[in-house]
């Protein structure tokens, strides 16, 4: 938890970005299988920036490294499918609105101020701006295998 904290506080002074906290993630209904599919995003759709902040191998856990970076989504942009391998994953929502779906989970909407976490070995089948007009970015942190990919996308553009 200190860990995330301390990130945040990194990622509010490199971003200039005010965060504000909510009670619970949205989850979004009525979205269908055709929605979140890969074959159902427009090769045509920006897609996001990953910008590093912090890379450090873990002192304490041999083989491990701690990584932050700030991941941009211009409006209407999404990410194709990946998984993040052996990684654990936490997103925070420094701004704007991002939809998020995990394996066979439902979607769900997170807002500025939100955040959620990813085992190692999960699909993230959908990422995406929520919106059309406004940008959103995220902070994510990973500890993962130090050398490994920290995102392999199902295929490649």
């Amino acid at each position: 938890m200190r860990i995330a904290v301390g990130l945040l506080g990194i990622a509010t002074l490199t971003a200039a970005t005010a965060c504000s906290t909510s009670d619970q993630p949205t989850h979004t209904k009525g979205t269908t299988a055709a929605a979140a599919s890969p074959a159902a995003m427009s090769s045509t759709r920006p897609v996001e920036t990953f910008t590093p902040l912090l890379q450090q191998a873990l002192a304490n856990v041999k083989g491990k490294t701690f990584t932050s970076a700030l991941v941009a989504f211009p409006p209407n942009a999404s990410a194709l499918p990946h998984r993040h391998g052996q990684a654990f994953v936490y997103a925070y929502v420094l701004e704007g609105t991002v939809r998020s779906k995990l394996d066979d989970k439902p979607v769900i909407t997170y807002h500025q101020g939100e955040n959620w976490v990813e085992q190692p070995g999960a699909h993230h089948v959908l990422t995406e701006n929520a919106s059309h007009t406004k940008p959103a970015r995220l902070l994510v942190v990973f500890v993962s295998d130090t050398g490994a990919k920290l995102k392999i996308d199902d295929r490649q553009p």
